[in-house]
């Protein structure tokens, strides 16, 4: 999509330090966002804490059903790193959606995906206990984003983002986590010794089908209970 969006950084473009808020939960929305540089974090309320939803890379978009439904935001976007962000209105959306049968059917396709993983999303939700969601969503990234390292496969996710994803607290996460790496099933990853050619924080699984095992483990020892 940035290759097709080139030529509009000129006209839209516009320069965001990391901690920028481009726009909070409530908002009336009247422009989408390219990111071309950097990322941008997405954060939704719940309860009495924000949850991480997403951190978007280079080349994704959002912030479009404020322009597509003409409804308020669904989350809160900040600059999590200093960012080049195209910046599209509504005039100018539809103009590009009308004028490039690709432009139209790549952001579909994004839309589609999103879908998915909502539906995901509300997957992970139903399952019972924090062990359950956390190994469920460390397996699902490892299959949709995971890079092969020398150790295993790397997840470039964050603490704030899978607890997000799982819809619990940090610290509860923060001990699943905990028992999965003295476990050996996964192993954390911190910016200062970050795998050579990543920049930001992570796990590797050195095998993903230990998770699954995991899991099944999880579920027999739910379904019949801890002999003795």
């Amino acid at each position: 999509m940035i290759g097709e969006l080139g030529t509009l950084y000129e006209r839209f473009g516009r320069a965001a330090p990391a901690g920028t808020v481009l726009f909070r939960e409530g908002e009336p929305g009247h422009d989408m966002y390219v990111i071309q540089a950097g990322r941008v974090e997405l954060l939704r309320r719940v309860k009495d804490r924000e949850s991480v939803l997403a951190v978007l890379p280079p080349g994704e978009f959002f912030g479009e059903m404020a322009i597509l439904n003409n409804r308020p935001r669904s989350a809160t976007a900040v600059v999590v790193e200093d960012a080049r962000l195209l910046v599209i209105g509504p005039r100018t959306f539809e103009a590009m959606i009308r004028g490039s049968a690709e432009i139209a059917v790549r952001m579909i396709k994004k839309l589609a995906g999103r879908l998915e993983q909502g539906n995901q999303q509300i997957e992970t939700l139903l399952l019972r206990d924090a062990n359950h969601r956390v190994v469920h969503v460390l397996r699902k990234v490892a299959e949709s984003l995971g890079r092969q390292s020398d150790g295993g496969v790397y997840i470039p996710i964050s603490l704030g983002e899978l607890a997000g994803r799982v819809g619990l607290q940090d610290h509860e996460v923060a001990e699943v986590l905990e028992r999965l790496a003295q476990a050996k099933l996964i192993m954390m990853v911190d910016p200062e010794h970050a795998l050579e050619g990543e920049e930001q924080s992570g796990y590797v699984i050195p095998e993903v089908g230990r998770l699954q095992d995991f899991l099944e483990f999880l579920e027999m020892k739910e379904r019949f209970g801890q002999s003795g």
